[in-house]
């Protein structure tokens, strides 16, 4: 697989594949037995991943009022001005929630839909594509089950049509493993049942598919999904609840009328998704903070959430969550090291404590694995590859999961981060494109 040169003209291409993830976004095209993934020159050096973020602020000389940028160029915007941004991270999750219906960015609202379209500007923008130069076939992946508790998927893909639109084109939704599984697939020269367990930043996706040989008229068939919101941004959550929570006040008391009461978890609810933590920086819940400060047995705790809130120290929390999540995938101990001039966390963690702390989210996933292979009717043993994928599936906990289950001489891994976007682009010259369509509305 290669970078793609922004300079070549995007109209020679016959499909594209689009994985707006909830972390990070990746685009490939399909030309013949050609795939590239688009390639763009971030402030940090030239990539295929482009951070699926957005960043605003006031600015009297463009039109609204309205400065954004998107990607990598959005975290060097806030790393900048911090105080006078407003950086969103994550906002995929929030794309099946009935409670989302804007964003609050200074003296605008922008629903789910108009923030999707300027992300999707500025990532053809940093593409070197325009709308027009695009190839007819558009494949976009989309989770076998969305993000949270009461996940609405006939308005997520409401919402997706809406933020597309953009494109000039119809667009057609692949399940993101399924794009994976076929890109998979495709490079296989023997017959084979394939599971593919995607682990994204909102959701952990499963799909099982039939390879068939080389020469065969129909080279890939799906047998069966099922997914679950869990995956990366809970495990990071975890962490921050065990390690910078309590810090915050979480687990505190606060006097009222000569009682001293708990401090309601509900304080700390947003930090478990990172697009809603952004969104705390309003007048409403820094008059909560404060008055929950005054009345606290440790008011220097929630002065350092107020601090969190007001200085948008999210990002470098989650920055430093994903430096100790990544540590512990290779090291057995490391340390939790976060550094500002408002809050100063230190800690050491075992990999034990963070399996310990994920043990629960394991579970639940363990039982989805078992939901994908009942929806194929097929048992462990008749699984011939595990094709794992996805930045948790480097997590070991993560990892065992498939070995007990299935031996580690059938799991593979590799491009973690892109081959869900080369699948889809290759499902888009398909000439059975149709059946690997998502269901319109259905989890």
């Amino acid at each position: 697989m290669t970078a793609h040169d922004p300079q070549i003209d995007r109209q020679q291409s016959r499909a594209l594949g689009i994985d707006f993830g909830t972390s990070n976004s990746v685009v490939a095209q399909a030309s013949g037995h050609a795939v590239d993934l688009w390639n763009f020159a971030a402030p940090d050096g030239d990539t295929s991943v482009f951070r699926s973020a957005l960043c605003f602020w006031e600015d009297p000389d463009v039109r609204g009022g309205l400065g954004h940028e998107a990607g990598p160029w959005a975290i060097a915007e806030f790393l900048d001005f911090p105080a006078g941004s407003r950086f969103l991270q994550s906002f995929k999750s929030v794309a099946a929630s009935p409670s989302f219906d804007s964003a609050s960015l200074f003296t605008k609202r922008l629903k789910f839909e108009e923030l999707g379209e300027i992300f999707l500007s500025h990532l053809l923008r940093h593409g070197g594509a325009r709308p027009s130069a695009l190839p007819e076939r558009i494949v976009v992946g989309r989770p076998v089950h969305y993000v949270g508790a009461r996940p609405d998927p006939a308005l997520a893909r409401a919402r997706y049509d809406a933020m597309f639109a953009l494109l000039g084109r119809p667009v057609h939704y692949v399940y993101e493993p399924l794009g994976a599984a076929y890109g998979f697939a495709m490079r296989q020269s023997q017959p084979a049942t394939l599971l593919v367990a995607d682990f994204g930043g909102g959701t952990s996706d499963f799909s099982i598919v039939r390879i068939e040989a080389p020469d065969a008229e129909r080279r890939c068939t799906p047998l069966g999904s099922a997914g679950i919101g869990i995956a990366g941004d809970r495990f990071d959550y975890r962490i921050l609840d065990h390690l910078v929570l309590p810090v915050l006040g979480k687990g505190g008391t606060y006097e009222n009328f000569g009682k001293v009461l708990e401090i309601s978890a509900n304080y700390y609810a947003d930090f478990r998704d990172w697009s809603k933590l952004a969104l705390m920086r309003n007048r409403k819940t820094l008059d909560e903070l404060h008055r929950l400060h005054r009345a606290a047995t440790d008011p220097a705790a929630i002065a350092r959430m107020i601090a969190v809130v007001e200085h948008e120290l999210g990002h470098g929390l989650y920055e430093a969550v994903g430096r100790l999540k990544r540590a512990l995938s290779s090291e057995d101990k490391a340390d939790f090291v976060f550094e500002s001039d408002d809050l100063s966390i230190e800690k050491p963690v075992t990999r034990a404590d963070f399996e310990e702390w994920i043990a629960p989210d394991l579970t639940r996933i363990s039982a989805t694995l078992d939901a994908a292979l009942a929806d194929a009717r097929l048992e462990a043993g008749d699984i011939d590859l595990v094709f794992l994928t996805g930045g948790s599936s480097l997590i070991p906990a993560v990892r065992a999961i498939f070995a007990d289950r299935f031996g580690n001489d059938r799991l593979a891994t590799g491009e973690e981060l892109t081959s869900i976007a080369h699948g889809l682009a290759q499902i888009g010259l398909a000439d059975d494109m149709e059946q690997w369509i998502a269901p319109e509305a259905t989890e």
